[in-house]
This record gives structure tokens, C-alpha cells and sequence, in this order.
């Protein structure tokens, strides 16, 4: 017995894209990363050459420069290493809370049910990778420190990475793997405030609420002077990098205080606007630059046997490689079984399988991660370093492997279905059927 259209259209459906606007978004930050992807990649191979070449320390001493050796106050006196880490990156994190600022408010996350699959998976994939390297690395309290290296998505790397790989894949995937990596950001800032700060000062930290309070109210305003502004969010992270609190957790803060709506007529919120802006310097410069500087590991004359047994190594490539799928895939398939959901039109568990594997590619708040919890240039934080990169590199491999054969059929599907219906060009791959996406009149909550 069949069932009724109705109740067929009313049975749950995973990977279904709320609104057209949320699509139009998701395609743009696509485009966007994708770029920004490629520029990273290219950071890290250009380091990893250098850093392995007869001019390796060439490199180590642009790394070690400092440029203003003055600033001990406030503990500026930094090298650029340190100040691509610390003060681009916070850049690439206002970014980043441009963007959960939007999800929460006007984007799937603001609705709880759809909130659900991305949350739990990306806490999913965060717990389990973090307990396969709690494992690797009992009994060493040392190691234990980077137990959350392998728990973060780097998302311009994995967009990249689709883009090459993915061109036909259904758009609902890639909205859920841009809405993952954002989830699993949050909870990255999150776990760096709580468990990476050193040397708190209270007041700094106090002091830096002031101007992020200021920033705040002239945007709530609608005031957009950025000699106004960028003065308030440099002030800002300065105090913040001074309490001990990482600084980049500042430009999280200013990016939770611009509002997404569109007000008083303008076309678009502030939000947009300034993620317009700033996403470019933030892909196309900060995150590339922090790569250049951080992913440089020297394996000249190393053992490499010593390296890949080290409980470390093995702990962070097993938790991307395999704590990513498990923790992903399986907290995915426990969703769709107690609220018997399904899977929307044309999606196997072979494409989340896929993504599951694209998430396991953790490279710019991985590095950040073992670099806070091993300090740099230690040790440690090369064995992390390294095992950050094969990680990935295995990760991505694979699931270039599972992706490319699916993409493969939804070309095919795409091709026949030109054919068939096509009257005047081929359709634009990346917007959605009408039947892939319910147009949503629902009022949105205020900033």
C-alpha cells in the first residue's frame, strides 16, 4: 500500500533547504570559500616546501621576526607567527560570528527543528574524535593537552575540496556540511576560552567589554563609520589579548553584535554588508597567511618511524579520520531513527558517509588548537602539526573517493533530466528544484 501525497510530503526530510533565501546564501558562501580554500592550501604547501628546503631557517627566521618588540605591556612584543595566529585570525573569526549570528537569527539554526541534525552532529563529531585521542595518549597528562585538536572542521579547506570534487552534489549536503563547520566553530571558540586561556587578567577582560559594548551600540544605530569602528574592535582585542583570554574570542563578540535584519528600506542587514567585506580579506588573506606561517614543519633529518608511532600523532589522525565519520555519521543515523525521519529525494547514506569524511579535514583551528596547548614550535606541536596535515590529507583522499563516484550519478541524473525538460539551457546546478526547497514565509525574530 502506498501513502498518501500528504502524508508522504509531511514525513520529516534530513538535508532540506528551508527557504530560496537561505539557498541564495548558501551558494554565495560556497563560491566564496571555495576561493579562500584554495589560497589556504596553497599557504600550507608553499610552508611545507620551504620549511623542508636547504633555506629552512630563511623560514623559521620570518616566523620568528617580531615586528614591535616595544609591546611587553600588553604582551604585543609578538612574533609574526604569533601575530598571524592571534590578530589575522581573529579577522577570519568575526567572520565567523557574522555568520552564527545570521544562522541563529535568520538562517536554519533559528529554527530548533532543523537545528537539530547540524548541533547534534557537530557534537558528534567533536566528542568522539576527542575520545579516540584521550585514548591514543592516557596516562600522559602532557599530551592530553590536545585533546581537541582533532575536533574542529576547517571549512574552507573541505569547501574547497567540494567545490572540485562535488559540482552536481544536491545543495542540501552542502548547506548541512557550511552549517556543520559553523556549529562545530562555535563550539571551537568556545572550548579555546574555556580551556586554552593562561595568565587571566580580570580587568582587561573587563576592560575590553567596554569599547565591544560601544561597537555594539553604534551598530545597533545603523552607524557604520569605520574610523569609528575598526579604532573600537583593534582596542577590543588588544584588552582582550592582554586578560589571557585568546584574542580571536574579541572578534567573535563584535561579529555577535551586528545586526542580521535589513532596516529602515535597505535591501540588506548590516550583517551581509559587513560579511561582504570582510569575508574576502578573511579567505583571501588572514586564513592563507596564519597557513604560511603555521603549517611550515621541518622533517629534515627526523625519524619518521619515531613520528608515526607517536601516541599524539596517531590520536589526532585517528580522530579525524575515523572520530569524524563515526561521530557524524552515527549521531545522523540516531536522529533519523528516533524521530524516523528520512533522508530527502535522491540522498543516500553514501553521501552523508562522504561529508562525514569532508569534515574530518581539520586544518586552520586545528593548527590554532595544538599551538595553544603545546606551544608553538615545540615539540609536541610539530608532532601535531604533522599529524594535523596527513590527517587531512588522508580525510580529504577519501572522501574525493566516496563524493566523486556519487557526483558522478548526479551528473548523470542532472544530464537526463537536460535532456528531458530542458528547453532553453541547462538549469543553474547550484539552485535547488522547486521540490527541494519550501518556500518559507515565516516572520523572523529581532536581532
Amino acid at each position: 500500500m502506498t501513502d498518501h501525497p500528504d502524508e508522504k510530503s509531511a514525513q520529516p526530510r534530513l538535508f532540506r533547504l528551508s527557504s530560496w533565501r537561505e539557498a541564495k546564501f548558501v551558494a554565495e558562501a560556497l563560491r566564496m570559500e571555495t576561493v579562500g580554500g584554495a589560497l589556504l592550501l596553497f599557504g600550507a604547501v608553499l610552508a611545507l616546501i620551504w620549511a623542508n628546503t636547504p633555506w629552512t631557517a630563511a623560514y623559521e627566521g620570518v616566523r620568528r621576526f617580531v615586528p614591535w618588540p616595544g609591546g611587553e605591556s600588553l604582551h604585543l612584543d609578538l612574533d609574526l607567527a604569533h601575530w598571524a595566529g592571534d590578530g589575522l585570525l581573529a579577522i577570519f573569526f568575526f567572520v565567523v560570528g557574522l555568520e552564527l549570528k545570521r544562522e541563529f537569527v535568520a538562517g536554519d539554526l533559528r529554527n530548533p527543528r532543523q537545528a537539530a541534525l547540524p548541533i547534534v552532529a557537530a557534537i558528534g563529531g567533536m566528542a568522539v574524535p576527542a575520545l579516540i585521542f584521550v585514548l591514543f595518549n592516557l596516562g600522559d597528562s602532557a599530551a592530553l593537552q590536545g585533546w581537541a585538536a582533532p575536533t574542529a572542521t576547517d571549512i574552507a579547506f573541505a569547501l574547497a575540496v567540494l567545490a572540485v570534487i562535488g559540482s552536481h552534489l544536491p545543495l542540501g549536503l552542502r548547506a548541512f556540511l557550511l552549517t556543520l563547520a559553523v556549529v562545530d566553530d562555535l563550539f571551537a571558540i568556545t572550548i579555546i576560552a574555556v580551556f586554552y586561556t593562561d595568565d587571566f587578567n580580570l580587568l582587561f577582560l573587563l576592560g575590553s567589554l567596554l569599547p565591544i559594548a560601544v561597537f555594539a551600540m553604534l551598530v545597533q544605530r545603523g552607524k557604520t563609520w569605520w574610523w569609528v569602528l575598526l579604532p573600537l574592535a583593534v582596542t577590543a582585542w588588544t584588552l582582550m589579548h592582554a586578560s589571557g583570554v585568546h584574542a580571536t574570542i574579541a572578534g567573535v563578540l563584535i561579529g555577535f553584535t551586528v545586526p542580521v535584519l535589513a532596516r529602515n528600506g535597505a535591501e540588506t542587514g548590516m550583517a551581509e554588508h559587513f560579511e561582504h567585506r570582510w569575508r574576502p580579506i578573511s579567505a583571501g588573506i588572514a586564513v592563507p597567511v596564519f597557513a604560511f606561517f603555521a603549517a611550515g614543519v621541518s622533517l629534515r633529518g627526523t625519524d619518521l618511524g619515531t613520528i608515526a608511532t607517536d601516541p599524539i600523532v596517531l590520536g589526532i589522525v585517528a580522530g579525524l579520520v575515523l572520530g569524524k565519520v563515526i561521530g557524524i555519521l552515527g549521531s545522523s543515523y540516531l536522529i533519523a531513527r528516533f524521530t524516523r525521519a528520512e533522508l530527502d529525494d535522491g540522498l543516500t547514506w553514501t553521501d552523508l558517509l562522504g561529508v562525514s569524511l569532508l569534515a574530518g579535514i581539520g586544518f586552520t583551528v586545528s593548527l590554532l588548537i595544538g599551538e595553544l596547548a603545546y606551544g608553538t614550535g615545540t615539540e609536541r606541536d610539530e608532532a601535531a602539526k604533522v599529524a594535523i596535515v596527513v590527517g587531512s590529507v588522508i580525510a580529504a583522499t577519501l572522501a574525493a573517493v566516496v563524493l566523486g563516484r556519487r557526483n558522478k550519478v548526479y551528473r548523470r541524473l542532472h544530464e537526463r533530466a537536460a535532456r528531458d525538460y530542458d528547453a532553453d539551457g541547462v538549469p543553474d546546478i547550484y539552485q535547488p528544484s522547486p521540490r527541494d526547497v519550501t518556500r518559507s514565509d515565516e516572520p523572523l525574530p529581532p536581532d
